[in-house]
Parts: structure tokens; C-alpha cells; sequence
């Protein structure tokens, strides 16, 4: 057998076996709200049996590992889950309700600490201690009948109400880095006793806000779009003494831009690649967002790509507070367009490469949409931890060629044979003829 060849390219501390430990540790340390004399199932066992359908991107995984213990007396959410009890469907749901999402935070900062004490967030510095943090709000549960109290509700002109979740998320990155690493997001919802419904941009306050608590010795850079560009959220930012770097256009931002124009020429560099594209950078530095008295003065610069006909295929602005000069003015604008990726990288990923992030799970009456999300993103977290630091996972990806059918492959093997551990999974599925003729597996007949 081969198990054991990409132990070195694999590190100890960001190991399945080490991840799941300190993630089951989160789990049982939150606090059971249940009458502990009438439960039937641990919420341990609950939280870590809804963790695993994450894991494998599969709704229906409990169903099957509960089939497998009734023929085998075994099951692969025991032996890689430390599972002792599957809980149903709907008694797994009823119990994630109770649990309130602020509990899973810990959990978030615990994968981040791991990857910053061991050396692994340098490489996503984006200035020296300083990590580029992109925000954005998406929407991830909608319906028009079922609600609950922290829905958002949209009337429509017919009178019609669309109700939804939302969440405004946030994930390290880095221009020349793939993966990208999530971290707590924040719920955009409705509470009690508040008439004006919530918006992404009070989110991203309190986002700002728990983000410097979760991590007050980490310098960041908060990188979002125009709709954050405002002095107010500008303000909380430098308050937190965090660095921004946000998206100015010229519909958003009127006096600004005039006040731009009203210089014959700014500081500039042209360069061509060897695609003969041109690439073309302005800036100003010490420039007023805003035409009002206590306008805060901000940095800025913009970006033009234009090919080889003469056609603009990407143009894009900003403002920061990191002072622009021709030294930096690529690095900023490579940040700057880094934004795409908690889109394609993280969202589209989550929604349409096997997550199912807005796959409805039902939908409870408290916490359990967002729970399930939180649950999703953590084993997304998993995965990009991996995809970053485990050699193993990497073989699997290229033997697979794509995350679809890995995945599959994975669900395809824990489906038939119950499995001593991850490692021994990702072996078997690299050198299965080798592991067959060494190891007896059991097959569900």
C-alpha cells in the first residue's frame, strides 16, 4: 500500500485528522440548550453528522451511512466523523434550529490562527502583515411562502412578497493565490424590535467590527465594491485601523471625478505585454470623496486595459488610503481587481460546483438556514485548506482533473466501503489496485 508517500507535503496541524479534532473540540463545546435526560441524539453527533453532508457535498449522506450501519454495524460518519449516533433527517434539522450561529465563530478563528502561526498566511500578504480581506453580500435562501422573522421580504409591484437570507461574506486572497480562505460572515437579517429592515452595508459595519475583534493583532485590507466607497463605512474601517481599498466610478462618485478632470494631466504609466495589450494607470493622490466640508481625502487611480484593435476590455477605479505612486500602482490595481474571486472563487463555487449552499434544507424557525450555510462554508474551508497545504488532496485533484468528478469518486467509494480514516480514503482512490490486494474492504451487499 501506498498510504504514507505524501506525508511529507502534508502538515500535521492542517491534517483532516487535525481539523476535524479541533472542529469536533468547537462542537462540543457549544452550549445544549436541550433537557439532557430526553435527548435521543448528542448535538455533537447532530452538528458533526450535518458537517460531513457538507463535507462530501451529499444531502443524502446520513441517510446512506445509516443504511450502512444496519447491514455492517459500521459506518463512515463514525470512523471519519467519530459519529456515534446518526440522527434522522428531521430531528438533525429541529436541533440545528436551536443552535445559535454566533457559536460557530470560534471555529472560523481557530482554521485562520492555524494558518497564520504556521507561516501559511505570508504568501496572501498583500503589504507586509497585512492581509487583503474582499467583502460582498449574497443571497442564498429564497421563497415565497416560508419565512421566519429574520427574513428580508421584497413586495413586489403585484403585491407578492419574495422572502429571503442573505449574508455578507468575507475571504482572504491574493492575486497570485487560487485559494480562498473564508472567515465568519455576517448575517444580513432582520431583528427584533427593528422596523427598517437590514442592508449590506450595516453588515459590513458589524462585519469590520467582529472581524478586529476575531483577529486585533492581524493588519488587513478591506477590498469591496461601490457600494461600500462611502465615507461613513470609510470611517469605521480606518477606526478599526484597518487599510481599504474600495470601487469608485463615476456615477457614484460625481464630485470626485470632476474634480479630477479639472487637472490638465495626472501622474500616469503605460506599459504593452506580449499580447500587445495596453495597460494604462492614472492617479491622484490627497483627493476629497466628496463635495461637503468634512469631505475625507482619499487616493486615487484607475486602470485601463485596451487590446490590440484599440478596444477597452476592462477599465475599473478605486480609493484607498495607502498612498499611490509608481511603485505600488500594479500591485494596488491587481488587489483591486482580486475582488472577482469571492464570486467565481467562493460564491459560484458554493452555488454551482456540488455545495449546494442554496439547496433548501428546510428552513426553521431560527437559526437554521444560516446554520447550514455556516456548515457548508467551513467544509469549504476544509477543502481550500487542503487544495493550499495537503499533498494527497492535490494528487486526488489532478488524477480527477476536476473538483465534479473527485467528488464523486469520493461519494462513489464511501457509498460501498467503510473507511479507517480520510488518509486511507485518498489512498484508496490513488492506488486502488495496490490497496485491494493488500486491505479486505466491506462491501454493502
Amino acid at each position: 500500500m501506498n498510504f504514507g508517500l505524501f506525508k511529507s507535503a502534508k502538515k500535521k496541524h492542517l491534517s483532516f485528522s487535525a481539523l476535524k479534532q479541533a472542529i469536533s473540540l468547537h462542537f462540543h463545546a457549544i452550549k445544549d440548550s436541550r433537557v439532557q435526560g430526553k435527548c435521543d441524539y448528542s448535538q455533537h453527533d447532530v452538528l458533526m453528522s450535518a458537517f460531513a453532508c457538507m463535507y462530501f457535498q451529499d444531502p443524502s449522506l446520513s441517510e446512506f451511512q445509516k443504511q450502512m450501519e444496519e447491514e455492517q454495524n459500521q459506518n463512515n460518519l463514525r470512523t471519519l466523523f467519530n459519529v456515534e449516533k446518526i440522527p434522522k433527517n428531521s430531528q438533525l434539522r429541529d436541533i440545528l434550529d436551536l443552535i445559535p450561529s454566533k457559536t460557530f465563530a470560534p471555529a472560523f478563528k481557530d482554521l485562520f490562527e492555524r494558518l497564520r502561526r504556521h507561516k501559511h498566511l505570508e504568501e496572501y500578504a498583500i503589504l507586509p502583515n497585512t492581509l487583503l480581506c474582499v467583502i460582498d453580500g449574497t443571497q442564498y435562501y429564497s421563497s415565497k411562502q416560508i419565512h421566519c422573522d429574520c427574513c428580508l421580504h421584497k413586495e413586489h409591484r403585484t403585491g407578492e412578497i419574495t422572502y429571503s437570507h442573505a449574508v455578507l461574506q468575507g475571504a482572504i486572497m491574493h492575486p497570485d493565490k487560487k485559494q480562498v480562505l473564508p472567515v465568519m460572515p455576517e448575517a444580513i437579517q432582520n431583528t427584533d424590535g427593528t422596523k427598517k429592515q437590514d442592508c449590506e452595508s450595516n453588515a459590513a459595519k458589524r462585519f469590520i467590527a467582529n472581524l478586529k475583534k476575531a483577529h486585533p493583532r492581524q493588519g488587513f485590507m478591506i477590498c469591496g465594491d461601490g457600494l461600500m466607497s462611502h465615507q461613513p463605512m470609510i470611517e469605521d474601517i480606518i477606526e478599526e485601523m484597518m487599510h481599504y481599498l474600495l470601487v469608485a466610478k463615476p456615477g457614484d462618485h460625481t464630485y470626485l471625478f470632476e474634480w479630477l478632470e479639472a487637472f490638465s494631466e495626472l501622474p500616469s504609466m503605460d506599459w504593452i505585454d506580449e499580447k500587445g495589450h495596453q495597460h494604462h494607470y492614472r492617479w491622484k493622490n490627497n483627493v476629497p470623496l466628496h463635495g461637503e466640508k468634512n469631505a475625507i481625502e482619499v487616493n486615487f487611480f484607475e486602470y485601463t486595459l485596451t487590446n490590440t484593435a484599440g478596444k477597452i476590455i476592462y477599465r475599473n477605479s478605486w480609493v484607498t488610503d495607502i498612498k499611490i505612486s509608481e511603485h505600488n500602482i500594479q500591485t494596488m490595481t491587481q488587489a483591486g481587481r482580486c475582488r472577482w474571486k469571492i464570486e467565481n472563487e467562493c460564491f459560484n463555487t458554493l452555488k454551482n460546483q456540488g455545495y449546494h449552499i442554496e439547496h433548501n434544507y428546510g428552513h426553521g424557525k431560527k437559526h437554521l438556514s444560516f446554520n447550514m450555510y455556516l456548515l457548508t462554508l467551513l467544509a469549504f474551508y476544509f477543502h481550500q485548506i487542503f487544495e493550499l497545504t495537503d499533498g494527497a488532496y492535490q494528487a486526488c485533484r489532478k488524477k480527477f482533473g476536476s473538483k465534479k468528478l473527485m467528488w464523486e469518486k469520493f461519494r462513489g467509494v464511501i457509498t460501498f466501503f467503510v473507511m479507517d480514516s480520510w488518509e486511507h480514503l485518498m489512498d484508496f482512490l490513488l492506488y486502488r489496485d495496490d490497496y485491494e490486494e493488500m486491505r479486505p474492504v466491506k462491501i454493502r451487499k
